[in-house]
């Protein structure tokens, strides 16, 4: 399957993420002249937030926002449907992290122990408006439309979309949206969804194909006979 975006409401069409050739850096790895900089600044960077919130610092919760709470956002609006319920999801979950910042005991990274909260808010949030929909389905014969996602989008390519992934698991959607909308590395999303990297890589492959089955037109068997 090639490159695939998708539509989201804040944007006619986010393409996938371009992505870089993953590499496993191991704390004894060094490149020409020293430690990658890069990984340097993102370890003291992470351990600088987690550090701050467990004091309680209010202007590094601050950052952590400014500088993640976009893409919680989107992520979250990916995962429930809307804005609205998104909005809430994120700032349950900066909430949440308050709450049990004492209990981070730095076996993942701090970034990735706050959108773990943030994914179990929003199963949280889907199962209990999965909830008040059957109630309210008992009461009446309608059930609730699902809000547009792009309406600048073309409406036959945002319904092939939705219906094509509406087709996947929510365990196959949510690697999906993770890696190839939200551009998290394996790594991250393991660290996410307590799963293993193999697991996110098989459950990845396995969304795509049948990504695949559904968007591609059946191929005609006319070439082949005579």
């Amino acid at each position: 399957m090639g490159t695939m975006g998708l539509a989201l409401p804040w944007k006619a069409r986010i393409a996938s993420v371009p992505r870089q050739r993953e590499t496993r850096v191991e704390p004894s790895e060094h490149f020409a002249g020293g430690p990658n900089p890069a990984v340097v600044n993102a370890i003291t960077e992470d351990a600088a937030l987690a550090a701050g919130c467990r004091a309680g610092n209010l202007q590094t919760y601050e950052r952590l926002y400014s500088i993640h709470g976009a893409r919680m956002r989107n992520l979250a609006r990916n995962l429930l449907g809307n804005l609205v319920d998104a909005e809430d999801a994120v700032q349950e979950t900066f909430l949440k992290v308050q709450r049990s910042i004492a209990s981070f005991r730095g076996q993942s990274s701090f970034i990735t122990w706050t959108y773990r909260i943030l994914i179990n808010t929003c199963y949280d949030a889907r199962r209990s408006r999965l909830r008040k929909k059957e109630v309210a389905n008992d009461d009446s014969g309608e059930t609730e439309r699902p809000e547009p996602r792009a309406p600048g989008a073309h409406p036959s390519l945002r319904m092939a979309l939705e219906r094509a992934l509406a087709t996947l698991t929510k365990h196959q959607r949510d690697v999906f949206l993770l890696y190839e909308v939200e551009g998290f590395r394996h790594a991250e999303i393991a660290g996410m969804l307590e799963i293993t990297e193999t697991a996110s890589k098989n459950t990845l492959f396995q969304a795509k194909k049948n990504l695949r089955m559904v968007l591609e037109p059946p191929r005609s068997n006319t070439a082949g006979t005579r």
